[in-house]
């Protein structure tokens, strides 16, 4: 457990400092929302919500995958912005 966050949650993950965006940031999906939270603040951001029937969680360099039931979701954490994955 990282600041509380369980990262064996496959709706977690943990950005990675020098690996991209979002480095030192737990990310998350509750309740249908992605969220970043940064442990020194102690404050969470909204990125992206309506994710249904999320699955997994990754994040790689600026990118974070979001498997879900129907489709596969990018989102580029350094445009701030949702793609559908390919």
């Amino acid at each position: 457990m990282i600041h509380g966050f369980d990262l064996s949650n496959p709706l977690i993950c943990e950005g990675i400092v020098g690996e991209g965006c979002g480095g030192g940031r737990i990310f998350l999906i509750e309740e249908s929302i992605l969220k970043a939270y940064d442990p020194q603040t102690n404050e969470a951001m909204t990125l992206l919500k309506d994710i249904h029937m999320p699955r997994t969680l990754r994040k790689k360099g600026c990118i974070l995958y979001i498997e879900c039931e129907e489709e596969n979701i990018e989102f580029d954490l350094s445009a701030m912005a949702k793609r559908k994955a390919v």
